[in-house]
């Protein structure tokens, strides 16, 4: 057979039928999750997919386009990466606990584990911790895979039982155990951080430094190199605790002003799930989005606009808590499948196909 050949197209009969079983399984834990959150009270919400802004994270990337007025002007829009800035003013006009299956979009993304476009289901609990999504997600991943009539998520021959009790690990304890690293002795209690203090931690243990290695750099690889192959493996593992300088949208710890209330959800090695205590601090939530297009403006040469409806909205927001999971990736676990274009009913076209 000639390697260079190219796959039938996913339309395909015989294509579809072999993926047909796991897009079958897609379904019943799709209604199997609705009928989950609508137990627990939840309003199923739809946000636009249209957006002011697309998120302020310094490496995500957005598809851009843009709108014309009724006079023929154009005014620029993106396709959002998430529905959280939507969800969010939602919680702030009084909605108490909201869910959304949203179709979001991300640029630069394709793999065995990413899409152009794919599924991000969001719920958020006004007036309850974080600690409470963390016993959603041990909930709904036993209900996944009850309804996919499985005992474990799989993943490249790894293995999770979503009924045992979860692992919860901090980044600092995972970067000790996993890597051999002192984490936060380079974070200081204004959550700071020193950039030449964790490059020597990475360099004593034998890890790669690049001279223009910032601190997120250096973290990142620790966690991709070092922490998450080991993570969720025969359990769930709950990496709980980021430094403040990695909170993202979340509020520092009142334990500790050196870490976040964030979480990450792993079954075998892939990352499901982020959640947050979530910041409703406008001013500082400011200046993180202004931290991180700096950077992005550094690395890549462009900028996103700051919603600034969503940072109005904050003063309003109630104190809650709020997580994304990528749905489509718990399909793939419980229903066995080793490519995430063999959960979608119908993948984005790839160029030069």
């Amino acid at each position: 057979m000639n390697s260079s050949a190219k796959a039938s197209p996913w339309w395909t009969p015989s294509v579809h039928a072999d993926r047909r079983p796991f897009l079958i399984g897609r379904n019943a834990i799709q209604a199997a999750l609705r009928g989950f959150f609508a137990r627990e009270d939840f309003l199923e919400v739809d946000t636009a997919t249209l957006q002011i802004s697309p998120g302020n994270e310094a490496h995500l990337h957005a598809f851009a386009t843009e709108a014309l007025t009724t006079d023929g002007q154009k005014a620029p829009f993106y396709l959002h990466t998430s529905p959280e800035f939507a969800c969010k003013k939602l919680l702030a006009a009084g909605e108490e606990r909201i869910s959304c299956f949203a179709h979001v979009y991300r640029n630069r993304e394709r793999g065995p584990l990413h899409h152009p476009e794919f599924t991000m289901l969001e719920w958020y609990r006004a007036g309850e911790s974080y600690e409470s999504l963390m016993m959603d997600c041990v909930r709904i991943l036993a209900l996944a895979a009850e309804t996919a009539k499985t005992e474990k998520l799989a993943y490249r021959g790894g293995e999770s039982d979503p009924f045992a009790g979860p692992e919860r690990i901090s980044v600092a304890e995972a970067f000790e155990r996993h890597a051999g690293i002192d984490l936060l002795s380079s974070v200081a209690a204004d959550g700071s951080t020193d950039r030449d203090h964790l490059a020597a931690e990475l360099k004593r243990v034998g890890m790669r430094v690049a001279d223009d290695d910032g601190w997120a750099d250096l973290f990142s690889r620790v966690l991709v190199e070092k922490i998450e192959p080991h993570l969720g493996f025969g359990r769930i593992t709950i990496l709980d605790e980021y430094p403040v300088s990695e909170a993202a949208l979340a509020r520092p710890s009142a334990r500790d002003p050196r870490v976040a209330e964030r979480f990450e959800l792993y079954a075998c090695g892939v990352e499901l799930a982020n959640g947050f205590g979530e910041l409703t601090n406008a001013a500082e939530q400011r200046r993180r989005f202004e931290i991180e297009m700096a950077e992005k403006a550094r690395v890549y040469g462009e900028t996103y606009p700051l919603d600034e409806d969503f940072l109005a909205a904050l003063s309003l927001m109630p104190e809650a808590s709020g997580i994304a999971l990528g749905f489509d990736r718990l399909v793939m676990l419980a229903t066995g499948a080793s490519r995430i274009d063999q959960v979608l009913w119908a993948p984005v076209a790839e160029y030069g196909r």
